[in-house]
């Protein structure tokens, strides 16, 4: 390994490729770091030296995602959170809006008209994200009830509004950065970055585990965590695959099609998109009741209590069915959308392919549809489980903020580097080298 390594480092452009790439990574760290302009640095880190910050649903995937960068109120405060929503919300409206999904047919202009779609929701979400943090930051509600200090210096509208301006233009920024890295460096640029911030957390996940809970724990939760991990990259690498026979054809004197091939199709399908659904909207009920504080009496609305008893906090059994149930529901919307057993067929007979002992045309797509409703089920129940790792860790270590080998994280930290890896491995063998992984 560490000689597949050294080769990938002496070959020249892939040198200049990976250390460009380690360089944006380094930026980007560095600016979440950096706090946001009338951010009180002292009595941010007061805060969360308390020992009591949490954070749940949509604030918990940006603090994740921004690498901690959301509590430390800097300007990269936001991460990558806005650019995915909407990149996920561009893909949902191809569904919904005509002129989206011909775009998206018409190859690389059309796809790049969307990416330009893309990047414009992206600042929207931006100025929409950095206000409602601002505005939970100012209530006190960001980092817990122990937290009584300001943590913003200037409370006037120019302040705040340059706050909000000044973590926009973060996201905006690191939304050019990752496009270099896709560009000049290894990999896709998004991918990497949420690896990055991901991948920051584990070393302090670790040491708080190791502080609070003792060496016997901490060496249980490694021990566990290289299970969990083996057996992520197992299903990840699990695919169906569907023969495909193509014809021959002649072309002149030449002569195409005739091999056979096959059609992959993925135990994971829907990738961690699902988690990211149930989260967010797991999050609606608990921010509605944020908001329906205490009546003139001082008394607490039924409804509101039963939803911080309920929907707000992990390791209650309601929130763990619901939240199972939602990942399920939601891996079946999200693969009907991106994957089209229609146009597959379609594609597969204008090229002369068919499946062996089944009929172009309908028949093949009912045939996709029914494979993939077989593999979906288990597709969901593994991430379904994969999410519940933390809740669970909540209820048997009381560790979920510092438990690092579930939900998200684990999944986007395998994810990420088997398809860093591969790339890193093709790269090689096109210069003769035997590859990163023999």
């Amino acid at each position: 390994m560490f000689s597949a390594i050294k080769r990938a480092f002496s070959t020249p452009d892939l040198r200049n490729k990976l250390m460009f790439t380690l360089a944006i990574v380094a930026i980007y760290r560095l600016g979440s770091f950096i706090p946001a302009p009338f951010v009180n640095y002292g009595n941010v880190q007061q805060c969360l030296n308390t020992g009591n910050t949490s954070t749940s649903g949509i604030y918990e995937l940006v603090n994740l995602f921004s690498g901690g960068a959301l509590l430390q109120l800097s300007i990269f405060a936001l991460g990558i959170m806005p650019y995915i929503t909407a990149s996920i919300i561009t893909q949902l409206l191809r569904v919904v809006i005509p002129r989206f999904e011909t775009l998206y047919k018409e190859g690389q202009a059309g796809q790049a008209k969307l990416t330009q779609y893309t990047r414009y929701l992206t600042i929207g979400l931006g100025l929409l994200q950095s206000t409602t943090l601002i505005a939970v930051a100012r209530q006190g509600a960001l980092f817990g009830s122990n937290c009584t200090v300001p943590v913003f210096s200037d409370n006037s509208w120019w302040a705040i509004s340059l706050m909000v301006i000044t973590m926009t233009a973060g996201t905006g920024m690191i939304m050019w950065l990752a496009e270099l890295v896709t560009e000049r460096g290894i990999g896709n640029g998004m991918s990497l970055l949420i690896f990055a911030s991901v991948a920051a957390g584990f070393p302090s996940s670790l040491g708080s585990i190791g502080v609070q809970r003792g060496p016997e724990t901490l060496i249980g939760v490694i021990a566990v965590g290289v299970v969990i991990v083996l057996l992520v990259i197992l299903v990840e690498q699990s695919q169906r695959r569907i023969p495909v026979q193509y014809a021959k054809r002649m072309v002149g004197k030449r002569t195409y099609g005739g091999q056979a091939t096959y059609l992959p199709i993925k135990v994971n399908q829907a990738g961690v998109v699902p988690v990211i659904f149930a989260s967010s909207l797991l999050y609606l009920p608990g921010l509605i009741a944020q908001f329906n504080g205490p009546d003139a009496s001082g008394k607490i609305a039924d409804w509101v209590i039963w939803i911080n008893n309920n929907l707000t906090q992990g390791d209650q059994p309601l929130y763990m069915v619901m939240y199972f149930l939602m990942i399920i529901a939601f891996t079946y919307f999200y693969v009907s959308i991106t994957f089209n057993p229609e146009e597959v067929s379609e594609n597969m007979k204008s090229y002369g392919g068919f499946i062996p002992g089944i009929r172009a045309g309908r028949p093949t797509t009912e045939y996709l549809e029914y494979v993939l409703s077989r593999i979906t089920l288990p597709g969901a129940v593994y991430l379904g489980i994969v999410a519940l790792i933390p809740l669970i860790a909540l209820t048997l270590l009381n560790a979920n903020q510092n438990f690092p080998f579930g939900g998200t994280s684990i999944l986007i930290i395998v994810g990420v580097g088997l398809e860093t890896v591969k790339q890193i491995s093709a790269q090689m063998q096109q210069r003769n080298y035997e590859g990163l992984l023999k």
